[in-house]
């Protein structure tokens, strides 16, 4: 692999990541309701992520998605109904920052695992992921080379990308809420749980043979 192969692929990738989906979100959701420093566990969930997706298109599931209308179906609303609920969430919220999770002693390791969680599962029961690392890694793979090695060096630099992202998003909450006040914690609430609604709605209606 090519120097000049992987700008290239950081390049498609950072626009890719940087156009606002599910993960992206939720970053930008957790800094403004709990502060960058405990949305780090929502960040640390969306990387892991993209190494459970990586290498699940490596080894084949990718292509196992886009030959299987019954597998890719039942992620595809496992994906779609999570994404939902979470925007129910969201638009329900009272757009408060919950202070008492900050300082509960008993809560933040539950706190933090729920976020966590949420990112994490967000992103690997999305379909859409798969399909589209399976059509977009290949592109910068050389087939003369050991695979496994090179997806690996992928993974590394889109996860890289990905949290730095993510955390100038959860930047972005943090100091959106801390100008807005109470106000901005319940907008920011109200437009990201409308967009993972609508992210929901356009993932029900995502067909494989449009792939």
């Amino acid at each position: 692999m090519t120097a000049a192969t992987l700008l290239a692929f950081a390049l498609v990738a950072f626009i890719g990541i940087a156009t606002p989906g599910p993960t992206v979100l939720l970053a930008l959701t957790n800094g403004s309701r709990f502060g960058v420093r405990r949305a780090l566990a929502g960040m640390m969930g969306a990387v892991i992520s993209d190494f459970v997706l990586i290498g699940s298109v490596a080894l084949g599931l990718g292509a196992l998605l886009a030959a299987s209308e019954f597998w890719f179906s039942v992620v595809k609303w496992l994906g779609a109904g999570y994404l939902a609920f979470l925007g129910l969430m969201l638009l329900r919220s009272k757009g408060t920052l919950d202070l008492s999770l900050r300082t509960a002693t008993h809560e933040p390791l539950a706190t933090t695992r729920a976020i966590f969680l949420k990112s994490f599962l967000v992103a690997v029961t999305n379909p859409k992921g798969y399909l589209f690392f399976s059509a977009f890694l290949p592109q910068f793979i050389a087939p003369d080379m050991p695979q496994i090695p090179q997806y690996a060096v992928l993974a590394v630099i889109f996860a890289t990308l990905d949290f730095a992202i993510m955390f100038g998003y959860a930047l972005l909450g943090s100091q959106a809420v801390r100008v807005l006040k109470k106000s901005g914690a319940l907008w920011l609430d109200r437009i990201c749980g409308g967009a993972l609604l609508a992210l929901a709605g356009s993932l029900a209606l995502y067909r494989r043979a449009s792939v």
